[in-house]
């Protein structure tokens, strides 16, 4: 991925119903927001980046990718993303990931190959499919996945050609899901 090219995406458009409310708005690392964390993060590694989402309701100013379908899934926020910004390539992160860093982020753009229509990390709890490169190229099966109801991005990058870049720890990819798991990420980044 050229540097003067890249593109980022952060994914802030769950619902959070395991967390009781909107985790993509809980402080984080000093800043108003988990979101407003993962942009500040991710605009210092890439020359464009994104928040997807349905709504307007970040605290901050953001370039923001609305959904274009009512469903809420991942996959429907990466056909959102594909068919707004027009790109060839994007770099995908949950809001609710926090603990990856750069250099997870450049082992997986290393990674990348010309052949790979994604490339995506996978931990030793398994494969992460909200932290990884996608290229356009995915398209054609993402929609035949959303008109069969299949919105699970596992089953998606099954039938592409995808490079899993294994890492040896699970401590990067941790989500945040619930409070407990927010309240250990805290004191973990800290």
């Amino acid at each position: 991925m050229n540097q003067k090219e890249s593109i980022a995406v952060i994914v802030a458009g769950g619902k959070s119903s395991r967390m009781g409310k909107d985790k993509a708005l809980l402080p984080f690392g000093g800043f108003s927001s988990l979101s407003e964390f993962q942009y500040s993060k991710l605009s210092g590694l890439f020359q464009h980046v994104y928040l997807s989402t349905k709504e307007e309701k970040f605290g901050f100013t953001a370039n923001l990718v609305f959904d274009r379908m009512d469903e809420s899934s991942p996959l429907v926020g990466i056909v959102s993303i594909f068919e707004t910004l027009k790109a060839d390539e994007i770099f995908l992160l949950s809001v609710d990931m926090p603990l990856v860093d750069e250099a997870v982020i450049r082992t997986l753009q290393k990674n990348n190959t010309p052949q790979s229509d994604a490339v995506i990390a996978k931990s030793p709890e398994g494969i992460q499919p909200l932290c990884g490169l996608y290229k356009k190229s995915i398209l054609p099966l993402a929609y035949r996945h959303l008109a069969a109801g299949d919105h699970r991005l596992q089953n998606l990058l099954k039938k592409v050609h995808t490079h899993y870049v294994a890492f040896d720890s699970n401590i990067p990819f941790a989500n945040l899901n619930t409070p407990e798991e927010y309240q250990r990420a805290l004191l973990d980044f800290t």
